[in-house]
């Protein structure tokens, strides 16, 4: 157990609130954490204008230690976060179906006129134009390899993909580690074995590849560990 000395900020995706969040905020409590679940306006503000809320939030959490648990466009927010403001405290970050090198969806939506849709969000990341992570916190990202979601509306999407970012999209040189785990892109939210890889991320740097393995195998949840 952590004591509660360890906080992790959740940090939603385009379109939804922090109360998508909401499940994973649970699970983290009920494993020690003290949690934060931040909520943004996604299309009206860009990422680094979110990341400076963000910032003014995070002044006011005591603990001495301070993870992220950011899902999609989120984790956009938590890159800008770290490059604008580098000096944070210790702690990890996991991404779950961020689209780090860019979102094959959202250019297609900003080359043919839809870019609306997405609004302000497409500022400074899922066009391919995220800032670098220079950040001596470890980020780690989750794939999701179930192809179910708004993302069928566009073919062409590399595949393998969780319906709405492709699992190559979800990868970048700053990475620490990156796993991919049978669900979708909003399927994440509520998966127990991908809150206990970010879970195990937290405590190590690293996602637990070899209980993965063991689970597909034997079928027995990783969940079961919480």
């Amino acid at each position: 157990m952590t004591a509660r000395r360890e906080t992790v900020v959740l940090v939603h995706g385009l379109y939804v609130h922090g109360l998508w969040m909401r499940l994973l905020e649970y699970w983290l409590e009920e494993s020690g954490y003290q949690t934060i679940n931040y909520s943004y306006p996604s299309m009206t503000r860009s990422p680094a204008e979110n990341a400076h809320d963000l910032q003014a939030l995070l002044s006011q959490v005591d603990t001495p230690i301070i993870h992220f648990l950011a899902h999609s466009m989120g984790g956009l927010v938590v890159r800008h976060l770290f490059h604008i403001y580098p000096k944070q405290k210790p702690g990890q970050v996991v991404t779950m179906g961020t689209p780090h090198q860019g979102s094959y969806a959202a250019q297609i939506m900003h080359g043919t006129g839809l870019g609306f849709c997405v609004g302000r969000g497409l500022e400074g990341g899922l066009l391919g134009d995220a800032p670098p992570w220079v950040a001596s916190n470890r980020i780690g990202s989750i794939a999701g390899t179930l192809n179910i979601g708004f993302g069928l509306l566009f073919p062409g999407m590399p595949a393998p993909s969780d319906g709405m970012i492709a699992v190559v999209e979800t990868q970048f040189s700053g990475l620490s580690d990156h796993i991919c785990l049978p669900v979708s892109h909003m399927q994440m939210l509520v998966d127990p074995t991908a809150v206990a890889q970010a879970i195990a991320f937290f405590a190590t740097g690293r996602f637990r590849h070899a209980a993965f393995s063991a689970w597909q195998d034997d079928k027995v949840p990783v969940s079961s560990q919480l």
